[in-house]
């Protein structure tokens, strides 16, 4: 916790700029990692479970986590085209996601077809090589012109 206001600080980012992605094994020792989830998060940061349904998972202890999104893991949004399932599982992470009033977001999305499941369903947050690939810093800005159009700063 004091590692992440030392680091905000030495940048000078406002911690509602900031999210940090954790990982469902923050379950195995949940009554620590809820006291600690919970002073970060009364510094503004926002909390994702990232690679959400491949790990710890207990579903009643994610109602106590104080979390903004979960993103849905891509072995998930793979098995939108490729398994005999078609997405039932990520149309499930969806809904309880919206329900919980959690933003879900997918990550691995690589195809057209899997970004028009995704919207039918509700999720409208992606990240993938569909998109982009991973880029340096001094790129973004290009990408996003030629993306979104012209970037004015703020």
């Amino acid at each position: 916790m004091d590692s992440v206001v030392e680091v905000l600080n030495q940048v000078g980012l406002h911690p509602k700029n900031l999210e940090l992605e954790i990982t469902e094994s923050i379950m195995q020792n949940i009554e620590y990692s809820t006291n600690i989830l919970n002073q970060i998060k009364e510094l503004g940061v926002n909390l994702s479970i990232d690679d959400f349904g491949t790990g710890y998972s207990s579903l009643s202890y994610l109602r106590h986590l104080p979390i903004d999104r979960i993103k849905i893991d891509k072995s998930f949004v793979d098995d939108i085209l490729y398994h005999t399932n078609q997405g039932v599982m990520v149309k499930t992470i969806i809904d309880m996601g919206n329900h919980m009033q959690f933003s879900v977001i997918a990550e691995g999305i690589e195809q057209k077809e899997q970004v028009d499941f995704l919207k039918n369903n509700a999720c409208m947050i992606g990240q993938g090589y569909y998109f982009s690939r991973p880029l340096p810093g001094n790129q973004m800005r290009d990408y996003f012109k030629k993306t979104f159009g012209p970037i004015e700063a703020k």
